[in-house]
């Protein structure tokens, strides 16, 4: 089942998570967050002229409030659906980019490399404490991202 989560530009401007609180507090009270992995999605109604060109992860306002929601619930990349590209997107909120019109997001590499890895230890612990196995969850968020992490690391982690 996909959750959508209805953004305006009223709760973008004010930095109101309401909208994502309301939706995220009820996967935790169901309290069955593995069987929610990559449900979540953003509609997003910012309005733009015709002339602007940003993308909306361009967009200061928009950035701020997903760095809000990324504050308050840091293990979000989990319950995104990532085959409709939101985790590719609100990885774009987060990290510094550019577009290629021909490519896509292209992503500062280096604040990439410490986003995946800031998340990686977030996660992981967020897990743990969840009771929540997903090691192969996690490697998966890694490749969508390009980056391919070994067992030992993880086990190392672990360990």
């Amino acid at each position: 089942m996909t959750i959508a989560i209805s953004l305006n530009a009223e709760c973008l401007h004010n930095l109101d998570l309401s909208p994502a609180q309301t939706e995220i507090e009820r996967l935790l009270q169901q309290g069955d967050l593995p069987s929610s992995e990559q449900q979540l999605r953003f509609n997003i109604d910012y309005p733009r002229s015709p002339e602007d060109p940003r993308e909306l992860s361009e967009i200061p306002e928009v950035r701020l409030w997903f760095i809000r929601l990324d504050a308050r619930y840091p293990w979000l990349p989990l319950v995104l659906d990532w085959k409709a590209g939101e985790l590719a997107r609100y990885t774009a909120m987060l990290v510094p980019h550019q577009f290629n019109r021909q490519v896509g997001i292209e992503y500062n590499p280096e604040a990439l490399e410490i986003f995946v890895m800031q998340k990686i230890f977030v996660l992981m612990d967020w897990m743990k404490h969840q009771g929540i196995e997903g090691q192969s969850s996690l490697k998966a968020m890694t490749q969508m991202l390009g980056y391919d992490l070994d067992d030992g690391f993880f086990e190392m982690l672990l360990g």
